[in-house]
C-alpha cells in the first residue's frame, strides 16, 4: 500500500510509483510468463517465478530503468534459474517419465511459427536435456532475441562465456529437435488419423501412421496409471495402443484442441479431464506421442493461456 499523499490545491497528485510499476509489469506479464515457462516446463513454477519477480520489481522506480523489458526479463530469468535447479532435484524422484505441463494456448500462438515450435511438447522435452544455464541462454537468445550482453547480465556470466554456452546449446538442440518445422495442418491431419486408429484399436491403422522409431511417453506422476518408461518402435507402440492404452469401457470423449501452440487431443472420461495427448509429427508420421495424465499438470487445459515474445 502506498502512503497517503495530500492533494495541494491547483496541483496534480504525483503518480504513485506502485501504480506505475504495476502498469509496466502487467504490460510485460505474458512475455515474462513465457520466458519462465520455457525455462521450467511448469506453469505453476512459472507463476511462482513471476510472483518473485513482481516482489523485486515493485521496489524499483520504473522511471529510473532505461530498458524495462530487459530489466524484467533479467529478474524473471534469475528466479527461473533458481527454480530450475530445485525442479531438477524433484524430477530425480519423479515416478515414471516427466513431461512438461501442457497449456491450452490462444490461436495467435500457432500463428507465430517460431514461438509455437519453441513451446511445443517435443521442443520442451529437448530443452529438458540442457543444463540450466544453457537452457536459459538458448531460450533468451534463440526465442526472445536478446543480445549477448543482456543475457550475460541475466545469467551472471561474461558475454564471451554466454556466446560459448549459446553455441553449445544450439548444437545440442539441433541434434535432437524435430527435423524441420511442420505446419499445423500437417500435424492436425496426422493427429486425426492417429486418433481414429487409437479409438478403433486397429493395429494396421496405427502402423500406417506411426514412424518406425516412434517414442511413446506417458506421465501419471505416480497418481494415475501411466507408462513407467518410454516405449520405442512402431510395432511395440501400436500393440500397446491397440491393446487399450485408452480404456474403452468408460464414457470417453476426445476433443481436438490447441496445446502448446499445436493440435492435441483433450481426453475426458465421464465428463472429467483425464489427460492430454500431444504428438510430434515429421514427414506425415507420428514420431512422438506424449500423454499427460498427472492431475497436477492438467489445470491449464480448460482455460487459454496467452504466450508472447
Amino acid at each position: 500500500m502506498s502512503e497517503h499523499r495530500e492533494r495541494t490545491a491547483g496541483t496534480a497528485e504525483p503518480a504513485d510509483p506502485v501504480d506505475s510499476a504495476t502498469e509496466v509489469f502487467v504490460a510485460h506479464r505474458n512475455l515474462l510468463f513465457t520466458v519462465a515457462y520455457e525455462m521450467l516446463g511448469s506453469a505453476a513454477d512459472a507463476e511462482d517465478a513471476l510472483q518473485e519477480t513482481w516482489l523485486r520489481w515493485v521496489d524499483v522506480d520504473p522511471s529510473t530503468v532505461r530498458e524495462q523489458r530487459a530489466y524484467l526479463v533479467r529478474i524473471v530469468t534469475r528466479q527461473a534459474l533458481d527454480r530450475l535447479r530445485t525442479l531438477g532435484r524433484r524430477k530425480e524422484s519423479y515416478v515414471g517419465p516427466w513431461l512438461p505441463e501442457p497449456l491450452l494456448t490462444t490461436p495467435d500462438v500457432a500463428e507465430d511459427v517460431e514461438l509455437a515450435d519453441s513451446v511445443s511438447m517435443a521442443m520442451m522435452l529437448v530443452l529438458e536435456t540442457l543444463q540450466p544455464t544453457e537452457r536459459a541462454v538458448f531460450v533468451l537468445r534463440e526465442v526472445f532475441g536478446l543480445d549477448y550482453d543482456e543475457i550475460a547480465e541475466a545469467v551472471g556470466k561474461s558475454p564471451a562465456a554466454v556466446r560459448q554456452l549459446a553455441y553449445r546449446a544450439r548444437t545440442h538442440v539441433a541434434a535432437r529437435r524435430p527435423r524441420g518445422i511442420v505446419s499445423p495442418a500437417e500435424t492436425r491431419a496426422a493427429l486425426q488419423a492417429f486418433q481414429r486408429a487409437v479409438e478403433t484399436g486397429d493395429l494396421q491403422s496405427l502402423l500406417d501412421i506411426l514412424a518406425p522409431d516412434v517414442v511413446a511417453l506417458s506421465d501419471g506422476g505416480g497418481v494415475r496409471h501411466a507408462l513407467l518408461r518410454p516405449i520405442v518402435g512402431a510395432d511395440k507402440v501400436a500393440r500397446l495402443m491397440a491393446a487399450g492404452w485408452w480404456k474403452r469401457d468408460a464414457k470417453r470423449s476426445v476433443e481436438l484442441v490447441q496445446v502448446n501452440g499445436g493440435p492435441a487431443l483433450l481426453v475426458r472420461v465421464n465428463g472429467e479431464i483425464d489427460g492430454v495427448v500431444a504428438v510430434r509429427v515429421e514427414g506425415g508420421y507420428v514420431t512422438g506421442a506424449y500423454h499427460v495424465r498427472n492431475p497436477e499438470k492438467l489445470s491449464r487445459v480448460e482455460q487459454e493461456t496467452t504466450l508472447s515474445r
